[in-house]
Order: C-alpha cells, then structure tokens, then sequence
C-alpha cells in the first residue's frame, strides 16, 4: 500500500457552482492536507496541466489526481481527456470522470480515451460526499503511483 504524509493536488474540472463547493467542503473534512485547484473552464485547466498559457513553467508535480466532468460549455470532458491522455506530459496524470452522465456511450468513449475511473456523480448529499471521500482516499492510500523515470 503506497502511502504519502504529502496530501495530494486534486484538480476539479467541473462548472457546477453546488459540486464544487460540495467537493471543497469533503476535502475539508477529511483533513489530509490536499490541495485542490479548482477550473470552471476546461481551457484553463488544460494549460495548467500542460504548463502553457499563463501556466507556461508551472505545470504540477506528482501527485497529482484529476476529477473531471463532461457535460461543460465550451471544452467538453471528452475533448478534455482526448487532450489529456493524448500529450506525453499528461497521458500518466489519473482522470476520474466524475460526471452525472450514466450514459453509456459517454462510459465507453471515457474508458477508451483513457479515463482511470468512471464515476457517477450520486444525487444524494451523503453519498455525494462519501464517493468524494472515498475516491481521494483510494488514490491517496492504496493506489500506487505512478514512478517517473529519470534519465
């Protein structure tokens, strides 16, 4: 079991005002010391991610983890992951789709272009909450990450 004193950087792509605070508020309550960058646009969460833009020099270290949505204005999740698992600097970062989509051509197309996990957002508050949690946690303490190679 792979475990870090270092909470992780979570990123949440998600235009959702409710998830996102929802989201803020487990990663509260759990307390592990992650930090979580938040990205209503999946423009801007791609040049943070690829270290372009205004993010030129700063993409994000390991760990790292991605919760995205896919049903967003104007970069949908899709496009986002084909991105995402389509670059070298990305493809290895773990993407969640985390969506209220239960379609399955939406599963599919995710699970082809590369998503690690397909999970649908649950419309209770308690179970929203819990999947949030146990979601960070699996990635934090039992998931190993990961290792870049140095050559």
């Amino acid at each position: 079991m792979a475990h870090s004193d270092a909470g992780l950087e979570l990123i949440l792509i998600e235009d959702s005002q409710n998830d996102i605070e929802l989201f803020l508020n487990v990663v509260d309550w759990i307390d592990m010391g992650d930090q979580v960058r938040i990205f209503p646009d999946g423009r801007e969460a791609l040049e943070y991610l690829q270290g372009t833009g205004k993010y030129e020099h700063k993409a994000p270290d390991y760990p790292i983890v991605i919760f995205l949505d896919l049903k967003m204005p104007l970069l949908d999740g899709i496009e986002i992951l084909k991105v995402l698992k389509g670059n070298p600097r990305t493809v290895t970062h773990p993407v969640i789709v985390f969506t209220s989509s239960n379609q399955d051509i939406d599963v599919i197309k995710s699970y082809e272009l590369g998503a690690n996990s397909y999970v649908v957002k649950p419309v209770q508050f308690e179970k929203f909450a819990e999947t949030i949690r146990e979601l960070i946690n699996y990635w934090r303490n039992m998931n190993r990450p990961m290792i870049t190679r140095k050559d």
